[in-house]
């Protein structure tokens, strides 16, 4: 079984975020970037394919030469080697054409990706790579197994799980559940000096084009001072949660 785990390259939930050029790009100046938590959790999954039944493990980003320490990183996890496409990730539909472009060209029975990027949290390429190139798609992922040709799937749905019976090939768009946090690998120093002599493979984009753009960027309003109210006031809470959080 070939699978191939897409990685997203985004910056760690810690980092502080500001824009330049009028609000119109991001500043990457002091920013920490990681392996999408939801795709990491993709990667430990196919880890366990690897180890269990033998499979091979590629990953796979779209995106400039910055992004490559993130890739090292998935192959010092265990990968068996990475591919870049050398373009930068500005869309979602253009992002699955390249994608798509990559699993046509490499014959992979089984596509791990993340439920969504925690940068745009778009959660629209799993959905559209499978579509491109014809293949079965289970959404919001939180189990799988495979059994030769056939898959069981466990998704979340509203107020519960489902299960999913379908077959190879197959994309997921995975979560948190997939694996548990405590399953998550840290790089060892084996793993990080066997990563150096992995192949990471650059390959020109498709030349997909973008359908949408990003005009500006705007930070969420800071948060305002709190206001106290005395216990035994009760009609200036009710007027103050009417007229100014506007809740009730």
């Amino acid at each position: 079984m070939k699978i191939l785990v897409c990685i997203s390259h985004v910056p760690d939930t810690t980092s502080k975020i500001n824009f330049t050029d009028g609000d119109t790009k991001f500043d990457t100046n002091g920013v920490q970037y990681v392996i999408n938590p939801n795709d990491e959790f993709g990667l430990t999954r196919a880890m366990w394919f690897k180890e269990k039944q033998g499979a091979s493990v590629d990953v796979v980003n779209v995106g400039g030469s910055e992004t490559e320490p993130t890739l090292r990183k998935a192959l010092a996890i265990g990968a068996d080697s990475a591919i870049r496409v050398n373009t930068e990730a500005k869309d979602g539909f253009a992002v699955a054409k390249e994608l798509a472009k990559v699993v046509t060209d490499g014959g992979y029975d089984l596509v791990i990706a993340g439920r969504e990027s925690i940068d745009y949290n778009g959660g629209m390429v799993p959905g559209m790579l499978s579509g491109l190139i014809g293949a079965n798609f289970v959404a919001n992922c939180i189990g799988l197994e495979v059994d030769g040709t056939n898959a069981k799937a466990v998704r979340e749905i509203d107020g519960g799980k489902e299960t999913v019976n379908t077959s190879l090939p197959l994309v997921i768009g995975g979560q948190k559940g997939l694996v548990e946090e405590s399953d998550l690998r840290i790089p060892n120093m084996r793993g990080i000096m066997m990563a150096r002599k992995k192949p990471l493979n650059v390959v020109e984009p498709a030349g997909a084009n973008n359908e949408t753009s990003a005009n500006s960027f705007e930070k969420p309003a800071p948060k305002g001072a709190v206001k106290l109210v005395d216990a035994d006031n009760i009609d200036e809470l009710i007027n103050l949660l009417h007229n100014e959080a506007k809740v009730i």
